[in-house]
């Protein structure tokens, strides 16, 4: 059987992936028994080591409880995410991989739930330009989005509501092909039925309830969590008067939103004005 073999030196995902195999041909283990032993798939196994997914904390803990190295794969796992990541932000993802509703408002950009590849490619390379990351840590910002966007795809998908403020829709990236190709994603994600979509036009004014992106997760048990970000840093907002605050608040945003058909009717033409 061929196997794709990685060079340990190309990359901190590729030292990680690389080890893992070592470690596991080394101790005679099939990829089904680390995957019984750590709580994944064979297939996420799989992806690990071959440098298809980057690595979590949480995989990574688990992996260093299973073949009893400490905190090894923990320190190797930080150097894949080097800066990469923000703090807060792998922990928002892990519990919004379990949500069962994800409320989403955003500022200035598309969410990355509802990015097409070339959009997130172009604000991934201005990152790289601007010197806020590398060219290696943007990759791995791209492979942790593919894998949170797999959340709509499966069967029990949670349902997704985001509102665009306006600015979302109009501040180009990627240039008029790729902006205009957004924008025709947005179109037909409004015609899934997991998901809803409202934009906040700028008539809003003072009256739109959020100053700032925010997401807030419905849990299995119903329970409310939220998450924003700030320059540098992400915020697990857990305090339940705030919870309260944000639920209302939102639900204040969709009443004041454009509803679903003028929304693609707004996004539609501004597709149409790229030409």
């Amino acid at each position: 059987m061929n196997r794709r073999e990685l060079n340990p030196d190309e990359s901190p995902q590729a030292r990680f992936g690389a080890e893992l195999r070592r470690m596991r041909d080394e101790r005679g283990w099939t990829q089904e028994h680390l995957a019984d032993l750590t709580g994944y798939s064979s297939v996420h196994i799989s992806a690990v080591e071959t440098g298809r997914k980057p690595p979590t904390e949480r995989f990574a803990r688990r992996t260093d409880v299973a073949f009893g190295t400490g905190t090894k794969f923990i320190s190797m796992c930080r150097d894949v995410r080097g800066s990469s990541m923000l703090e807060g932000y792998e922990d928002y993802a892990e519990r919004e991989a379990k949500a069962r509703e994800i409320r989403v408002f955003e500022i200035g950009a598309i969410p990355g739930l509802l990015q097409t590849p070339e959009y997130a490619e172009a604000l991934a390379a201005a990152a790289v330009q601007r010197g806020v990351r590398s060219r290696e840590e943007a990759d791995v910002w791209l492979a942790h989005l593919s894998a949170r966007q797999q959340l709509l795809t499966v069967a029990d998908a949670p349902l997704l509501q985001t509102v665009l403020d306006e600015s979302c829709i109009r501040r180009p990236v990627g240039g008029s092909k790729v902006m205009a190709s957004q924008l025709a994603r947005l179109e037909e994600c409004m015609h899934t039925p997991g998901v809803i979509l409202q934009v906040a036009p700028y008539s809003m004014g003072e009256h739109r309830p959020f100053a700032f992106p925010i997401n807030l997760l419905t849990l299995p048990n119903r329970s409310l969590l939220g998450y924003s970000e700030s320059e540098g840093q992400g915020h697990m907002q857990r305090d339940p008067d705030i919870l309260t605050m944000w639920d209302r608040n939102y639900h204040r945003l969709q009443v004041g939103a454009l509803s679903e058909a003028p929304s693609v009717e707004l996004i539609r033409t501004v597709r149409k004005e790229l030409g």
